[in-house]
């Protein structure tokens, strides 16, 4: 009976230290970060702020909600402030209208896998059904097109 009480006591001593030990590092963790360096307006901030061409503000006065505005503003085709289902659902119907060949109302597994069948027979040359690592690199999607980034 004294070794189980024993260890009872000894598991709470271990414990509380467990907690001593935790809570005094994320203590001294957070005392020792430096406070932010307060924010100073570089001059070519405030000369582009005081040109008044909107060009030169546009990236200034870009709101953090812009692109979420833009989001909304695709998804609500008549403009009337709300996005009903029908609106929502429009560009899927003519993704799924695209897909479905024969027009049945039904995709089967070979009109939604089409795209794949294709790109394999394309990559396939020699017709031996399969793709050898030289055919199958021929597949890889292509590298975006990047936005030429003007610093004029």
């Amino acid at each position: 009976m004294t070794r189980l009480v024993a260890g009872v006591v000894a598991a709470l001593l271990l414990t509380s230290g467990g907690v001593l030990l935790y809570t005094s590092k994320s203590a001294d963790a957070a005392s020792a970060t430096p406070a932010p360096p307060p924010v100073v307006r570089s001059a070519p901030l405030v000369a582009a702020a005081a040109t008044p061409t909107i060009e030169a503000r546009a990236p200034l006065l870009a709101s953090p909600k812009s692109r979420e505005e833009k989001r909304f503003a695709r998804a609500d085709r008549d403009d009337d402030g709300r996005i009903t289902s029908a609106e929502l659902f429009e560009p899927r119907r003519k993704a799924f209208a695209k897909l479905d060949t024969d027009g049945n109302g039904t995709l089967s597994f070979e009109e939604w896998g089409v795209k794949t069948v294709t790109k394999f027979a394309s990559a396939d040359r020699d017709r031996s059904g399969w793709l050898t690592a030289a055919e199958f690199a021929t597949t890889a999607p292509k590298a975006p097109k990047r936005k030429a980034v003007c610093s004029c």
